[in-house]
């Protein structure tokens, strides 16, 4: 069998003790450095007109690190990690110089920022305990440990560690939860007799989540759509207590726990569908959505069913169990077209089934859709149309 490198992140939750503190403070640090040399870059531009470029900014942010008594505090992070927040911000000038980025970057509340990462140094994994059964039947609790500068801290590693560890990112969501994840380069094995004889197309929709060119259709629960009611209590809530109160503090602490059990409930959904295609299919083909123009029309539904979240998913699952997801074309006709014969006619959204005004043959339009976008994907696959190849990234 083959095997192939595969870039992974294991995430893995913080015991909480006392000496979180420390980590909140070196994720403060990184906001503060972010803020700082944003400021630099805005000021040099608007003197220069020129843009500053990340190796002078490294080494200017260095200097100010170690030479400065002004910057004294931004010793608390090591060198590397301060030279990847420089990375990250010229990554994210660069995504907006060639247009991926709708705007620049902006300022962060310290608060806000949420993350620092280390590299080769500052960090040490003492221990990478592995499951123990005990006499009941029962596993035990798995924990891990890990040395960042002088402290130490323990985290709950529910599956074991693999591959060579690239960088290790400490992570705190809006629940001011830590959280740990390790990019690590591991080697995926293929399986044996994946071809590509079972291709599908498959259809998204607002109504139906997914049909593929069968006529199966899934739906979505809309986790988020269930959740409003308790969403907007809680924001109600939030609004009415006193700034900066105790009261204040637990009413946002609530509402970021709401949202994250609708963003989980949403994530373990996606991973079991993309299993299950995979399981079915070798070749999935999915139409190239453009995603920013529905959320534009749609706004709420479209970010509750999530479907880029979804394609993410879709990808690292494929690639990870040896299969292929290529795209149709963005502006393919594929809900107007007959499946059957080729005819073109205009269709509303209130229009629910195809009714081919050729050869008068009557489908759902998802359906429909799903069948022409196998087409598609079935003829670019033997190099006669054109695809957008799927990225080689993987999801968490």
């Amino acid at each position: 069998m083959d095997s192939i490198p595969i870039r992974r992140t294991y995430k893995y939750r913080l015991y909480s003790s006392k000496r979180d503190r420390y980590l909140h403070d070196q994720i403060n640090i990184a906001g503060l450095i972010w803020n700082h040399a944003l400021a630099l870059q805005k000021r040099y531009y608007r003197l220069t007109g020129k843009y500053i470029f990340v190796e002078r900014m490294r080494a200017h942010t260095g200097k100010l690190r170690m030479k400065t008594q002004r910057f004294a505090h931004w010793k608390l992070l090591g060198s590397q990690t301060v030279q990847d927040v420089c990375n990250r911000l010229d990554k994210a000038y660069q995504r907006f110089f060639v247009r991926l980025a709708s705007s620049p970057p902006h300022f962060k509340k310290v608060k806000s920022y949420r993350s620092f990462t280390l590299t080769q140094y500052g960090w040490k994994l003492i221990t990478s305990n592995q499951n123990q059964l005990k006499p009941n039947g029962e596993y035990t609790r798995e924990r891990g440990m890990i040395k960042i500068g002088d402290q130490t801290y323990k985290f709950v590693q529910h599956r074991p560690l693999g591959g060579e560890i690239k960088t290790v990112t400490v992570k705190r969501d809006a629940m001011n939860r830590l959280w740990l994840c390790f990019s690590v380069i591991e080697r995926i094995v293929l399986p044996d007799g994946v071809g590509s004889s079972r291709i599908g197309g498959f259809d998204f929709g607002l109504r139906t989540f997914l049909t593929d060119e069968q006529g199966r259709a899934w739906m979505h629960p809309e986790f988020f759509r269930q959740a409003l009611g308790r969403v907007r209590r809680l924001n109600r809530s939030l609004e009415r207590k006193q700034a900066d109160s105790q009261n204040r503090k637990v009413a946002k602490w609530l509402l970021a726990r709401a949202h994250e059990r609708v963003a989980d409930k949403r994530q373990d959904f996606h991973f079991k569908l993309a299993h299950a295609l995979c399981d079915d299919y070798d070749v999935l083909v999915f139409e190239d959505l453009n995603l920013r123009g529905m959320t534009a029309r749609w706004g709420r539904k479209v970010n509750d069913l999530a479907f880029g979240k979804f394609l993410y998913i879709m990808e690292h699952v494929a690639r990870k169990r040896g299969k292929q997801v290529i795209y149709s074309a963005r502006y393919e006709r594929t809900t107007g077209k007959c499946s059957q014969c080729g005819h073109i006619q205009t269709l509303t959204l209130d229009d629910r089934a195809f009714h081919c005004g050729a050869c008068d043959v009557v489908i759902d339009r998802d359906h429909n859709a799903a069948r022409n976008i196998l087409r598609a994907g079935a003829s670019a696959h033997t190099g006669l149309g054109v695809v957008r190849p799927a990225s080689a990234g993987g999801a968490a």
